[in-house]
């Protein structure tokens, strides 16, 4: 399967004119009010297409603390040198545009009896319907040495923007011959493939800059996705430089002291240079603020996005529980275009449609040496089901990887678009 900017978007204009079929609307009562809080990849959309697709019939309101939105996904490309940080960087302008109510402030409450949702401003903000896509926090603890209060001399740079460009700077400043750790995460968490490619993207670094460093990587899993093609890229790319320890060798037995900068790694002690750390992660803070969590995450209906908890509360992307998905902007962004059908449905009377779902990861490994894995899904019961998948195989050419990496780019500009307008 390839998918380009043109085939993106095609898809999603197709999605738009679904959700856009003729809506039946009670006269003489005032719009509906839809809040949707988070403007990543499944708050935006959601956001966007409601707006549009309602034609003024529903008042929408994103709530968003900051006023330009940094891509997680191709974030690792900046480190890797092939992106500057202001490529990854998106307005909400566009979505203004398209009628959204774009307010720039931090959701610190949700009254579901009242359904209100509280901001640190102070104001108060009604809903009929509550969408929630706030992505990830940290689980406090997860890794033994490490909080919140010590990412600035260990990044985690799993929330693009200021960290990631800390954890560029401490790269770019690692002395000759010196070593990178990583802390890599437990599943479930946001990107599977995203610790690897960026051990990648930073193996691609050194090799340019520091070709004597090491790359340290504790990791608490077995095995990872695409693993095998990672291993065979970084064998033919940075042989030598990358020593990964699942949890067979002890990667899951860690802990870290920013303080004197070094990895404790089931009991041997190596002192390292740049220690990124990716702790274990959960729902954003506002889903559990709302009631909506089981602890980590927000179980979901699969046909809508709805919460077990409340029919009139959703949760999108990351923070959601919904079953095979993986946690990606892909997914994000998909789940998303079936929310916004089912709640301009529930709101309006529209039609709606069955739930189809669909993502793709990509992942760069060198330059142009790209490689893919992803799936289609469907709604059931229990959860949403994976129908079919494919990924790359090992040993494809270079014409191959050099076009599945064009391919992401492609992809990159259409949901970006799509997301934003």
């Amino acid at each position: 399967m390839t998918i380009n900017r043109r085939r993106f978007l095609g898809r999603s204009a197709a999605a738009a004119a679904i959700l856009a079929a003729p809506m039946v609307r009670a006269q003489g009562q005032g719009n509906p009010n839809v809040v949707v809080v988070g403007g990543g990849a499944g708050g935006a959309t959601a956001a966007r297409y409601l707006a549009k697709d309602s034609d003024g019939a529903i008042n929408v309101t994103l709530i968003e603390p900051t006023r330009t939105y940094y891509t997680c996904f191709f974030s690792n490309l900046y480190l890797g040198g092939f992106k500057e940080m202001d490529q990854l960087g998106h307005s909400y302008g566009g979505l203004a545009a398209t009628g959204v109510n774009v307010v720039h402030d931090w959701a610190v409450g949700v009254d579901r009896d009242a359904k209100t949702v509280t901001l640190a401003g102070g104001a108060t903000l009604p809903y009929d319907k509550l969408i929630l896509s706030p992505g990830i926090d940290f689980v406090d603890g997860a890794v033994e040495g490490w909080d919140l209060s010590a990412q600035n001399a260990m990044p985690h740079a799993y929330k693009a923007g200021s960290q990631t460009e800390l954890l560029k700077a401490q790269l770019a400043a690692m002395p000759e011959g010196g070593v990178f750790g990583m802390v890599a995460p437990p599943n479930p968490f946001r990107c599977p493939p995203g610790p690897y490619e960026r051990v990648s993207m930073v193996a691609h670094y050194l090799k340019a800059n520091n070709p004597t460093a090491k790359i340290i990587v504790a990791d608490p899993k077995e095995k990872f996705s695409k693993m095998a093609l990672f291993q065979e890229g970084w064998a033919d790319h940075y042989d030598g430089m990358i020593d990964w320890i699942g949890s067979d060798f002890g990667g899951d037995i860690v802990a870290v002291d920013p303080a004197n900068m070094t990895m404790t790694i089931d009991g041997e002690e190596t002192a390292v240079d740049v220690c990124n750390v990716i702790p274990a992660m959960k729902a954003g803070r506002i889903a559990e603020l709302a009631g909506v969590t089981d602890g980590n995450w927000a179980p979901v209906n699969a046909a809508d996005m709805s919460t077990k908890a409340d029919p009139d509360v959703y949760v999108l992307g990351d923070a959601s529980q919904q079953g095979d998905m993986p946690k990606s902007g892909f997914s994000a962004n998909s789940q998303a275009k079936v929310c916004a059908n089912a709640v301009r449905g529930a709101l309006t009377g529209s039609r709606v449609f069955p739930a189809k779902f669909s993502n793709t990861c990509w992942s760069l490994i060198a330059a142009d040496d790209g490689v893919k894995v992803g799936a289609t899904y469907e709604a059931t019961e229990e959860k949403i089901a994976k129908v079919d998948g494919f990924i790359s195989e090992t040993g494809e050419t270079s014409d191959v990887r050099k076009a599945t990496y064009e391919e992401s780019e492609g992809w990159y500009a259409g949901i970006t678009t799509d997301m934003l307008g």
